[in-house]
């Protein structure tokens, strides 16, 4: 890493630290993906019904 001058190690490091930027931000999309997968499937199918049919009265009522 000497042997590059100070400006070019520079530009590198932050090209680095612009890739972890990018890695951490698509794992923490996984984990919110994943969290809301996990919600969604946790519903019974007669729950979810309930749910449509509370939105839609809802919906027509307005």
């Amino acid at each position: 890493m000497d042997d590059y001058p100070k400006r070019m190690r520079q530009r590198m490091r932050w090209w680095k630290l612009l890739g972890l930027a990018g890695l951490a931000g698509v794992a923490a999309t996984g984990v919110v993906v994943a969290r809301a997968e996990r919600q969604r499937r946790a519903y019974t199918p007669e729950e979810i019904r309930d749910r449509l049919r509370e939105r839609h009265a809802r919906a027509s009522s307005s």
